[in-house]
């Protein structure tokens, strides 16, 4: 249960049977996760006779849940309740395990000391209000308790989820979306720990993060948790895969130095390009299964309207049958055209980079959404221009420093652009950014007024001679295509000049 991973893989494999059903309504591999969910049933539980473990990669949980809506049986919804419920609570369940005499030796010895925290099980659930250890199986683990919440009218684990995702996104997570700074373990640090060239930010942890937010935005009807997963989906998931798909990032680093990335370091984690596969594909797969389910981020519905999280190109049929179109491209332009077969209510996102919002017909805002009736089309239009962003001082990592973003966009800075030693350019923030088409993915690079330091003229490693710095123009292209015009350097965040 601790290392072994099967119930990780059954739920995974239990997901796409609910989504081949969905997509096909063919049964076949469907009824084979049903003989496999009778099966961890009847194996798992409190009663007499049955394992009392819970998994150690999360992920049959949310899938269970899944199999339940599908399947209307409860038995699924009791398992993974009873998973989560008991995660955390007494004696550490792995530590006995690894003491069995037939324990399988995986990767750490039996009986060797084993951080509880690694797998969210340092505490029960529900007293768990900071993000820690391995980061996809948090994130996993944390959609089950929200789905639990939903479908159980569970406070509890509501308000545990509410803290978690205030803690990960207010001190925990990259101005990217990425999430799990550390290399080590791939796992959740400290608050304000976000480090730029050794970060992880595996893919797989901002898709568990956007579909934690997608969840609690279900739960509460609230606009705000599509901020942090757009900003994950936009920038470390689209980063994550080259632009011609066949090749992929499993981390997401900040900054890059390829020349220090190397192997048996600190950096050895940091790829300076897209790789082709791993030895752990889980990246690739997820990638994939991200961009072919993304209209659940786009469109949402309920009794009383028809919502849209994300501006993207694309169409719904609605509940009374009204087929509502969205043409728009954004984030190149922040305006979108609604069109609609019959009269229906919407809720368009408000996003907080968004400045004068408007739209073409009376609407009011609740909770983060524009509502309004639409007989037959709507006009939504905002500005969003590109700005500075600067971290908390707390993340020191960034202190002094800045980052440029556009609408969702996180912006870089790449050595094709702009030379190599990025580290000695600094910008000014006191003069206005300078947006500009270009041929790059993406289309617009933005420059900034800045200051390069120049080279010492003697090779001496340390000196007392002064800094001499020379005026530059900063290139800062998107982050979500970097590194797929050439290899080098890339920085996001930059030192302040002022």
């Amino acid at each position: 249960m601790k290392e072994g991973h099967e119930l990780y893989c059954a739920g995974h494999m239990m997901e796409a049977a609910v989504a081949y059903y969905d997509a096909t309504g063919k049964r076949r591999l469907l009824d084979a996760m049903i003989r496999f969910a009778e099966l961890i049933c009847d194996t798992f539980g409190p009663e007499e006779g049955k394992c009392k473990g819970y998994p150690g990669h999360q992920e049959i949980e949310l899938a269970l849940v899944k199999m339940y809506k599908t399947t209307g049986t409860r038995r699924y919804l009791d398992m993974a309740a009873h998973f989560i419920n008991i995660r955390g609570v007494g004696d550490d369940y792995y530590a006995s395990e690894s003491l069995e005499p037939d324990y399988p030796v995986l990767w750490s010895q039996p009986g060797a000391e084993y951080d509880r925290s690694y797998a969210q099980s340092h505490l029960p659930v529900r007293q768990q209000g900071k993000a820690a250890g391995h980061a996809v199986r948090a994130a996993y683990m944390y959609c089950a308790m929200a789905d639990l919440a939903m479908e159980l009218s569970d406070d509890s684990l509501l308000r545990a989820c509410d803290a978690l995702w205030d803690n990960i996104t207010q001190r925990q997570m990259y101005i990217t979306g990425g999430i799990g700074s550390s290399g080590t373990l791939e796992r959740f640090t400290t608050d304000y720990d976000l480090s730029n060239e050794i970060a992880y930010a595996e893919s797989c942890a901002s898709i568990g993060l956007a579909l934690f937010g997608l969840r609690m935005n279900r739960i509460t009807g609230n606009a705000m948790y599509f901020d942090a997963v757009e900003r994950a989906l936009y920038n470390t998931l689209m980063a994550s895969i080259a632009i011609d798909g066949k090749s992929f990032f499993y981390v997401n680093p900040l900054e890059v130095w390829p020349d220090a990335c190397m192997p048996h370091t600190s950096k050895a984690h940091v790829k300076t390009t897209r790789q082709k596969w791993f030895p752990c594909a889980c990246c690739p797969a997820n990638i994939a299964r991200t961009l072919a389910s993304f209209g659940q981020y786009i469109w949402a519905e309920d009794s009383k309207r028809v919502y849209v999280n994300l501006f993207v190109n694309s169409f719904v049929k609605a509940s009374n049958g009204a087929q509502i179109n969205l043409s728009t491209t954004f984030p190149a332009e922040n305006s979108m055209q609604f069109v609609s077969s019959k009269p229906v209510e919407m809720a368009v996102r408000i996003p907080d980079y968004a400045e004068n919002f408007t739209v073409n017909l009376p609407y009011d805002i609740e909770n983060g959404y524009a509502v309004f009736w639409m007989d037959k089309n709507a006009v939504i239009n905002f500005d969003a221009p590109a700005r500075f962003i600067r971290a908390n001082p707390q993340a020191r990592a960034n202190a002094g420093k800045a980052c440029v973003t556009r609408g969702p966009l996180v912006y870089c800075l790449e050595e094709i652009d702009n030379g190599g030693n990025l580290s000695a350019l600094c910008v000014d923030t006191g003069v206005p950014l300078a947006e500009q088409p270009a041929d790059v993915p993406g289309g617009l690079m933005i420059n900034a007024a800045g200051k390069r330091l120049k080279d010492w003229e003697h090779g001496k490693l340390y000196s007392a001679q002064p800094s001499v710095y020379e005026d530059a123009v900063l290139r800062f292209s998107p982050y979500a295509f970097w590194g797929n015009r050439s290899y080098g350097e890339m920085a996001v965040w930059v030192r302040c000049a002022n």
